[in-house]
């Protein structure tokens, strides 16, 4: 859509970030570290009935902190919101956070996936999982981030609108450009109650499969939902996608969280249903450097990576 003027990038040519993962394949559980050891402003939009998260007050435009040094993407549902514990303690061992009388306190928000119907229902990620992913994310310039089953896509899953057996297994997808001296990234951990869509054909492209589980359903989750409802009052649980937008335009909190909105517009053009009140779904917007940018130009490419990323997760 706007190849002909965009340059694609690696998500972490964004610069200023840093960025880490550990997962339990066995338990199909983990976590994503994003770190920021300056600290950044950032933004958050949560559209979900039903999130996971810690710290999210930090992103009121009306709190006082004016950046954040970590977001947290993890499973576990609430249960691994423990994970941020340990990378707080990781970065106040290397002296990143403010300083306050002889510590150093690093401000560390997270938001997690529903994955404990998959894999392990005992297992999630905890502070030692936090501990290590934070560890990892210093091991070298670009940590050890890579799109799939791993950090908190590990468990995820979309098309769960019939249970667990009828599911497509996706994971993390990210995607970034670059539009002058302007960057713009997405990381997105896809793991919706509802079919994901090819926000460029419009061709269903994961979700609930067929009984024996060789292709998609030919009923869509949304018809399938109607057609339950018509039946039964079903509870719908087991969702959450998480993200986030990075970038090096210069914003405050208050343009962050406009960029974090336009991009759940990404999530609506590529997932349906979502935002459901049974859902969680959150977008962080972080600003990673002092490029004079646009809002509105910000937003629109933040959609535009999302959609891509999401695409990216479920491939």
């Amino acid at each position: 859509m706007f190849e002909n003027i965009l340059n694609e990038i690696r998500i972490c040519d964004i610069g200023n970030v840093k960025i880490g993962q550990v997962e339990d394949d066995d338990a199909k559980t983990g976590v994503t570290v994003i770190i920021a050891p300056e600290g950044a402003p950032t933004g958050l939009d949560i559209r979900g009935g039903g999130p996971a998260s810690r710290e999210s007050g930090l992103m009121d435009p009306l709190a006082a902190a004016e950046v954040v040094h970590a977001v947290v993407l993890g499973g576990g549902s609430a249960f691994g919101l423990d994970a941020a514990g340990g990378v707080m303690k990781y970065l106040a061992e290397h002296d990143i956070g403010f300083p306050v009388g002889p510590v150093r306190v690093p401000l560390v928000c997270q938001s997690d996936i529903f994955d404990l119907l998959i894999g392990k229902s005992d297992v999630y990620p905890d502070k030692k999982m936090g501990y290590e992913a934070a560890a990892k994310a210093f091991e070298d310039e670009s940590g050890n981030y890579r799109d799939g089953a791993y950090g908190c896509g590990c468990g995820a899953t979309v098309g769960k609108v019939l249970g667990g057996d009828r599911c497509t297994k996706t994971g993390l997808g990210s995607y970034a450009v670059q539009l002058g001296d302007l960057k713009v990234g997405a990381i997105v951990c896809t793991n919706a109650l509802g079919d994901i869509y090819d926000y460029q054909t419009g061709k269903r492209i994961a979700g609930v499969l067929n009984e024996d589980g060789t292709e998609l359903n030919e009923q869509s989750c949304e018809e399938l939902m109607l057609g339950m409802y018509a039946a039964e009052q079903p509870d719908f649980t087991a969702n959450t996608t998480i993200g986030i937008i990075l970038t090096n335009a210069k914003l405050d909190k208050t343009k962050l969280c406009k960029v974090a909105g336009m991009a759940h517009d990404g999530y609506a053009r590529c997932i349906r249903p979502i935002h459901t009140s049974m859902d969680g779904d959150s977008i962080y917007a972080m600003s990673l450097g002092d490029v004079v940018a646009n809002t509105d130009v910000v937003g629109t490419l933040a959609n535009h990576v999302m959609c891509e990323a999401i695409k990216r997760s479920v491939l």
